[in-house]
């Protein structure tokens, strides 16, 4: 760690997650290149030297963002999703419990996750490769661990039915930022949950009683 970040974490947390949530709402709206230090500060209500002074440079702080979104939702998954839980479908509506949990809580995580797959600048374009091919394995390797394959049809492939689903899942994030209203907000979560209850009757076994839509 750091001894800049040493410092961001010494804040309160009311004070880090007005910090964060100005980082997500300018690179969001701006993207990287034309994002700056000083608009971020100005946003969460501070200064250009605090913001320097906790983070060194715009890009520490960006890929700070980035990798504090992939620990943190996959820590809280693997401390919900435990060796118990063997359905498949169940473990995916517990990480979109968790998603939509992080997004009511950090509203601006929707414009900045959509916005990193489409970043180009070469100092940061490389590593957000990586670190999405990353996390995507990661995620995929985290739903399919321990899950019970004995429900799911003759024929279905458990693995492609999950790059299925996360898939749907990046479109689902589009179409939740296109909306930008809370009302249609709710409409869309409502449907991507019935989604997944009808990919559940379709590719689970029909005479399961635990493969019954709850």
């Amino acid at each position: 760690m750091s001894m800049t970040l040493e410092n961001f974490f010494k804040l309160r947390a009311e004070k880090q997650d007005h910090i964060i949530n100005a980082a997500f709402r300018i690179f969001g709206r701006q993207g990287y290149r034309k994002a700056s230090i000083g608009d971020i500060a100005q946003e969460g209500g501070t200064t250009k030297g605090m913001i320097t002074h906790y983070f060194g440079s715009k890009k520490t702080l960006y890929l700070y963002l980035v990798e504090l979104i992939q620990t943190r939702l996959l820590q809280i998954a693997k401390e919900r999703i435990t060796s118990d839980v063997t359905d498949f479908f169940e473990k995916l509506r517990i990480v979109m419990d968790i998603q939509m949990a992080a997004i009511k809580e950090h509203p601006a995580l929707i414009s900045f996750v959509n916005s990193l797959y489409y970043e180009a600048d070469p100092e940061v374009a490389e590593h957000l490769e990586q670190s999405i091919a990353s996390d995507y394995a990661k995620l995929n390797q985290f739903l399919l661990e321990g899950t019970d394959f004995t429900k799911f049809k003759p024929g279905n492939d458990p693995r492609l039915i999950c790059k299925f689903v996360l898939w749907a899942n990046d479109g689902f994030m589009t179409e939740l930022y296109d909306a930008s209203c809370p009302d249609k907000e709710d409409a869309l979560i409502a449907d991507f949950y019935y989604c997944l209850d009808v990919m559940k009757k379709s590719f689970y076994l029909e005479d399961l009683p635990h493969a019954e839509i709850v």
